[in-house]
């Protein structure tokens, strides 16, 4: 059972929207004490049980983690709020396609900030809260490392980044009783992915996409196996397959 029941402390990034969302709503129904941050407030459809949580146990943190300020504001609310995480959950990404000769430097900075220093600096701001209740960190990461196919070379870039840096600290917070997971994903039906589909000229349709909600089911349900374990990484793929340029 996760720690602290029945109302764990528990960040998410990148709640506005997509997996971050789904997470939020399904951790809301476990009772979870909700730390949702996002660029934009989430709209959430609170009805029925998630209404009567959303006063008392959901607090909406505002924060643009490319910018420095937000970053350091975010953590230094966090720290004057709680003495301890539970869960601490990097969902927040940002994704810009072009070649290597026609992409923009800036891009590459805007990706690098985003989905590299801020999960990097957040963890690493937050790691004494976490480590006082022997604590769980999971990033959300990308397939596109296992093949860095042309056009996608700064997203990519960044996906390494974050692997290397999740698994360096999985090594170092072991013996903190820390856990650390890092979930690979296949193409998701997310705001994100709508985009891609539409800059790729192909057609979108997310019935045929990871749905948001299972791989949320799925990280809640190895967040809760027993501690005799570590699930270290989990990937996650479309059952139907896209054919190549359609």
């Amino acid at each position: 059972d996760m720690k602290h029941e029945p109302s764990p402390i528990v960040v998410i990034t990148g709640a506005s929207g997509g997996i971050g969302q789904a997470l939020s709503l399904q951790f809301l129904d476990e009772g979870a004490n909700l730390y949702m941050v996002g660029r934009s407030e989430p709209s959430l459809n609170l009805s029925g049980r998630h209404a009567q949580y959303f006063s008392s146990q959901m607090h909406w943190c505002q924060a643009d983690l490319i910018e420095e300020q937000d970053l350091c504001e975010l953590e230094r609310k966090l720290k004057a709020d709680l003495d301890h995480i539970d869960i601490l959950i990097h969902c927040a990404g940002i994704l810009t396609l072009g070649r290597i000769e026609d992409a923009s430097v800036s891009d590459l900075d805007d990706q690098y900030r985003t989905n590299v220093r801020a999960p990097y600096s957040l963890t690493k701001g937050l790691l004494p809260l976490l480590k006082a209740c022997e604590g769980q960190i999971v990033f959300l990461n990308s397939s596109i490392w296992q093949h860095a196919r042309a056009g996608i070379s700064q997203y990519a870039a960044s996906k390494y980044a974050l692997k290397a840096i999740t698994d360096s600290l999985r090594e170092e917070v072991n013996a903190d009783g820390i856990r650390v997971l890092s979930v690979y994903l296949g193409r998701t039906a997310t705001p994100m992915q709508k985009i891609v589909h539409a800059e790729e000229g192909r057609p979108y349709h997310p019935e045929h996409l990871i749905q948001p909600d299972d791989v949320a089911a799925m990280i809640l349900h190895i967040l809760k196996l027993p501690r005799t374990l570590e699930v270290t990484d989990i990937h996650i793929r479309p059952m139907k397959k896209a054919s190549s340029g359609r």
